[in-house]
Parts: C-alpha cells; structure tokens; sequence
C-alpha cells in the first residue's frame, strides 16, 4: 500500500503494492513554498519546450470546442479567480452594493440562515433605491432551506423572485429538472459564475468549530457578460411572469476588459453540451488533466475518456470529498473507483469538512470552473453554467490552487488484495459535518456509480473487482428480498403500480384536452379567413 506526500505523491511503501504507472511529471517533496515555486516553473517550461501548434489545427481545435458546448470562443475579457466564500461572497456583496441599474442572482440554494439574510437585505437596500433585482431560485434546491417568509420579505422589499421548476399535477417527472446555477450578474458590467450557493456552511462557523466548504468561483469583466446575462434571461422569461423587456444596454458593456478567451458554457436538460466538452477535453490533454468535483459519478463513456488518457500517459487526477464519515455508506462512497485506479488514474478524498468546487484545468491552457459535476444529472437533466477559460496565466493558477487543495487531500490507492482503501486518513470530526449534511449527498453520488457496477454486472462488460463484487452481491440479495415482500404482499407492490398508472393517465388525458384547444384555437383564424373569400 502506498501513501502521499503532502503535495499528493506516492513516497514510502507499507506493503509491496505496485503503484499506478506514473505520471509524466512529479512534484518535489516535501512541501514548501519554494519547492511549489520550482514546480510551477518546471511546468511552464515543460509547456514552452513542446508546446508547437500550428494555425490550423487551433482552428480546428477551436472549432471543435465551439460545436461540442454550443459556446463561441469571446475574447477582450478579464477573469479573477475567487476561492471559497472569504473570496467570493465580499466580491458579491460589493458588486451589489455598487449596482446602479439591475442585478440578476441565480441560485440553486440560497439558505434562510445569517448569510442568506445578509444577502437579502443587500438586495432588497438596491431595490429600494430603483434598481431592478431579479432572483432566481431552484425549487428543490431550496426546499427545507428556506422558508415563505424569506421569499416573501424579499418581495415585500422589492425584489423580483421566481421559483424554477415547482411540482405540478401535469408533470409528474418534470421535478427532476433542476436549475443548479450559480452566477450574479449586474449592469452588464460583471458576472460571478461559481460553484457557491449562499449559505453559512460555505462561511464556516468557528463558534461551532465547523470550517467553510471548499469552493471556486470567478469574477468577469468584458464582453462575455452578456452571455452570461443572456443565459439569466433565457430562464426567466421560461417561467410564469414573461420575459425581461428592460434591460438597459451601453456601449461600454462589451467593451474589452482584458486579453482572456473565454466561453460561457449554459446547458440546459438534454442537451449534453459540457458532457461532449469535457469528452473532448479528456481526448486532447496532452500531459496533465486535474479535475476537482463534489459528486462524482462518471458515465461509461467519460470514464473511458479518463481510462484512456491515463494510459497513454497523460497524469489524470480527480479530488474528490472524503468518502463519507458514516461507515455503513464508504463502501458506496468508492464504488466505481476501481476501474479508475487500475488505468492509473489518481484519485484523492479532501480531508476539509466539505468539497464542493466543480473545477478542471487541462495542461495549464485550459480551465473550466462553474455548476457542473461530473454526473449524469449535472450532464443531462440540469440548467448548469460553466466558463471556460482558455489562457496560460489562468491555467496556471488553476494548477497552483490545485496543488495546494492536494495537500489537504489523501490519495486512494489499491491494496494487494485489490481493494479500495486511502491510507493515512485523518479521522474526520464526524458531528460537526453531520449538522450540516453532505454525507448523504456524497452517498447519493455513489448510488449514481453503483448503478455503473450493478449495469456492468449484469451485461457483463468488464470484470468487478472486490469492492465492486460486495456491492453486487448486497444489491441482489436487496432485490431478492423484495421480490419475497412483494410475493407475501403484493398489495405493497399493486398500489404503486395502481397509483403511478392513474396519475399518468389523467396527466396524458390533461395535456391531450389542451393541445386539442390549442389546435382548435390555431383553427378558428383560418375558418374565418377563408369564409371572408368566399364572400
């Protein structure tokens, strides 16, 4: 068994493991500012001794990248890396304060707690001063976060809020679909798009001894706030109240801010624009792919892009939160972390309270930072927005922050006997983190890769290995189990069943009912215009 190294490196063995074929390039140790100097320089230099792009293959390289995330490459613009809420929430509160037309706030959870209120009187202070404020939160998201009383006050004092995606009778499965943004956008001038949602947690409570959530966000300034901005008033005029129709524009808004190419990434359910761009990405890396998410749970086929990478050489790392501090659930925390680990993929667990950042950086060229995880849900079932930044001074800041998150972090590894384990773990302080939860979220993610395993096992496509094989094996006698429940009382079974029908059947007839209106509205005009010829 192997352990790590303050800056995440293999160093003495325990046990006559073999470690995973190793990366292109390796780091000093120990750590310290200067030894972390000279690998940053090492990486620069590496870049500039092989890097030759020729012209053509950037335009295809960029064309590519234009028609996988459905984004245009925007230049002239200037981008700030933020880190945590002692970075990201002071930007915030300072850019509302200075607003003097509009604000737009979108927000999967925005919690009713100190930090949610101050951000609520921030707001409501500009619109009793004429400025529009328009907030967007997600109904799930929010739900048990916040209560009527604090949307209400809100609206009381000014602000424009609406609610994404509420249940509704004539669409059962519609819930599904979440709005998980995080961006604020105001007078056109600057955008904040992160990972952040607003809350104490994010904050930290050292009167509780609970330290903030490691998080990412950017501040930007240039023309590709509009896009930004764009995305907000796409979703706003999708809900019920109509569309934004005075937004204020001036010539300075698309002004240059800098020298940045960016791409502002807004997908929405079904569309799979970050899933081909991070494919995508995967395939071209040439040395290093570093990747920071909060709820892992790869698909096959982007698990394969990171297989494959890892193989031919490229160092693929993935940090990740800890695996969960509840023992009943760690092995469904690391489950679909073996095939990962096998190809030589590094993967490590944050030893902090909570990591929920969503970031990547490819070769020091190119970054990605937003709402996205790395999962079917984020890829395929939710409105995320994400930048991409494709600059060398930004990508190697994303490297360095990276670096320091590993020093905090323990790597997993294989034993001899196969099996997913992270020696040298700190124990974690278990109460405080279970107040603010995290635990299930992260056991959710797992579910999403056991449902990988359990798809493997029974088509047959690769080999399980231990830990994959107990979670089988727990899965079928689960299933088993209820097959024997139903079979003594299928009434347990039937009125599911009975009650999902009916449901479905009275929302078909419904929607049917209105789109049989709708037509017959769309007729009458024509009726009436045809009668008026023949008179």
């Amino acid at each position: 068994m192997w352990r790590c190294n303050a800056n995440g490196l293999r160093s003495s063995a325990v046990a006559n493991v073999p470690p995973p074929p190793e990366a292109p390039f390796f780091l000093p140790s120990p750590a310290s500012a200067y030894n972390k100097s000279v690998a940053m320089k090492a990486l620069r230099r590496r870049d500039q001794d092989t890097m030759t792009v020729f012209p053509y293959l950037r335009e295809m390289a960029d064309r590519a990248f234009s028609r996988a995330a459905g984004a245009p490459l925007i230049g002239g613009n200037q981008v700030r890396l933020l880190r945590d809420a002692r970075e990201n929430y002071p930007a915030w509160l300072d850019a509302i304060e200075k607003a003097e037309h509009y604000i737009h706030f979108e927000s999967y959870i925005i919690h009713d707690d100190e930090v949610g209120n101050q951000f609520a009187e921030a707001l409501i202070s500009k619109a009793r001063e004429g400025v529009a404020v328009r907030l967007i939160y997600d109904w799930l998201g929010a739900l048990g976060k916040a209560s009527r009383r604090f949307w209400k006050r809100l609206q009381d004092g000014g602000v424009e809020v609406r609610c994404y995606n509420p249940p509704r009778f004539e669409s059962p499965l519609g819930w599904l679909s979440r709005n998980h943004r995080k961006t604020l956008t105001v007078d056109g001038k600057v955008a904040f798009v992160t990972g952040l949602c607003v809350g104490r947690m994010w904050a930290g409570d050292p009167a509780r001894n609970l330290e903030p959530w490691r998080d990412t966000g950017v501040e930007l300034r240039g023309p590709a706030v509009r896009q930004v901005e764009r995305a907000f008033a796409e979703t706003w005029a999708e809900m019920d109240g109509g569309p934004i129709l005075d937004i204020p524009r001036f010539e300075d808004d698309a002004r240059e801010a800098g020298e940045m190419n960016v791409r502002i990434v807004a997908t929405e359910p079904a569309t799979a624009g970050m899933l081909r761009l991070d494919q995508l990405v995967a395939a071209l890396a040439r040395d290093r792919l570093w990747l920071t998410d909060a709820y892992y749970a790869g698909t096959t086929s982007y698990l394969q892009a990171l297989r494959a990478a890892a193989k031919d050489g490229v160092d693929v790392r993935l940090l990740v939160p800890n695996g969960t501090d509840i023992p009943l659930l760690r092995p469904l925390s690391r489950a679909g972390y073996r095939p990962l680990l096998e190809a030589g993929v590094r993967i490590f667990e944050w030893n902090g309270t909570m990591l929920h950042a969503k970031t990547a950086v490819a070769d020091g060229r190119w970054a990605r930072v937003g709402s996205t995880n790395l999962n079917i849900a984020s890829w395929l079932g939710n409105l995320e927005l994400d930048i991409v930044i494709e600059d060398r001074s930004f990508g190697l800041q994303m490297e360095q922050m990276y670096l320091e998150d590993l020093s905090n972090a323990t790597e997993v590894v294989l034993t001899e006997k196969q099996r997913v384990q992270s020696p040298g773990e700190p124990r974690h302080p278990r109460p405080a983190r279970l107040r603010e939860g995290g635990s299930g979220s992260r056991a959710a993610a797992g579910a999403l890769r056991v449902s990988n395993v359990i798809g493997a096992a029974f088509t047959g496509r690769r080999v399980l290995g231990p830990v994959e094989a107990r979670l089988t094996l727990i899965s079928g006698l689960l299933l088993c189990a209820l097959a024997i429940l139903f079979l003594i009382l299928p009434s347990l079974l039937v009125y599911p069943v009975v009650v999902l029908c009916a449901w479905g059947g009275i929302t078909l007839v419904y929607r049917g009912i209105h789109l049989w209106h709708k037509r017959e509205r769309r007729r009458e005009p024509a009726n009436q215009s045809s009668v008026g010829k023949k008179a």
